[in-house]
């Protein structure tokens, strides 16, 4: 399978993980922050099965963000092969659902936005998106959902809806369609993939400052603080991990930039947001890997 657009993770997963380690959630933003965790684990799950499963004469365009006709719209999924479109909503429910007369509950009574009406507006969209850029690609539309302990109670039989148990036989059905990539398919995948917003302008991002944040060095896997190991080494203080000090401080100074993108990179902002490192040995990491856009006293470090 050739991946067209890789899968990662969103700008506004990125930010909420950032603030749940260093200023805390509340209840509701810790809970819609872990939906947002699980749903891309689950997205991720999805790709390594396609991945496994389908050969090189598939096209991936995973975790689009498009735009028609000033409406946005999200895809998760989309295959493409021989003048087809195959568009799956990933989907990482775990325990029981219940449809009843045509709406989705909980197993506790709470109603649910119908995932099969967002599926449906979402290949409305593309289809029309598509016919604007000039390509009239059937497209097959399924609702995927990965977590083995799902289950949807009094649900017909004819939705089209993949369940746990189902993903290797839509695998498998999937690899024996007729037909091979075009030359066609692939010139909608990178039109497609080259349309996809970098950032939502839709999002649920908490306030916060600067001074709110705890400094520090955070673990690549966001559970907690990195420590010195040795002159060369730092690490994590909770999960242990290991990681050369100039990979923690670029991967850190990333986080400053996405958390605050208006904020100058310089030698004294860096020290104080990774603090345990020592301003000389900062100073050196930014000079290796930025460009120093000199101005005085208020001289800042820029991205090669």
């Amino acid at each position: 399978m050739i991946v067209v657009k890789s899968r990662c993770e969103s700008e506004e997963l990125l930010v909420f993980g950032s603030l749940h380690l260093r200023m805390g959630l509340c209840s509701s933003d810790t809970h819609y922050y872990s939906n947002l965790e699980k749903g891309y684990q689950g997205e991720l799950a999805f790709d390594r099965m396609a991945e496994a499963h389908l050969s090189d004469d598939w096209l991936a365009i995973n975790d689009l963000l498009l735009e028609h006709h000033n409406r946005i719209f999200q895809i998760d999924s989309v295959l493409v092969r021989n003048g087809r479109m195959f568009l799956n909503d990933v989907k990482n429910f775990d325990g029981d659902y219940m449809m009843k007369d045509g709406f989705w509950y909980t197993a506790s009574g709470s109603e649910i936005d119908d995932p099969l009406e967002q599926l449906e507006r979402c290949e409305s969209r593309l289809r029309r998106l598509c016919r604007d850029l000039g390509f009239s690609f059937p497209i097959e539309s399924r609702l995927v959902f990965v977590n083995p302990e799902f289950y949807l109670f009094q649900a017909p039989l004819n939705l089209p809806i993949i369940y746990p148990a189902h993903l290797n036989r839509y695998m498998n059905q999937l690899k024996m369609k007729s037909g091979k990539l075009t030359e066609r398919d692939m010139k909608l995948a990178q039109k497609l993939a080259s349309l996809h917003k970098k950032k939502s302008p839709i999002t649920r991002v908490p306030p916060y400052t600067y001074e709110q944040l705890k400094k520090g060095l955070a673990c690549a896997c966001g559970c907690g603080f990195m420590k010195v190991h040795n002159r060369e080494i730092l690490v994590c203080s909770v999960c242990n991990r290991l990681e050369p000090v100039e990979l923690a401080v670029l991967r850190n100074v990333e986080e400053l930039k996405r958390l605050f993108p208006d904020l100058k990179i310089t030698t004294f902002v860096v020290h104080d947001w990774c603090k345990i490192i020592n301003s000389k040995k900062i100073w050196r990491i930014l000079r290796n890997n930025f460009e120093l856009n000199r101005n005085g006293r208020s001289s800042y470090y820029d991205q090669k």
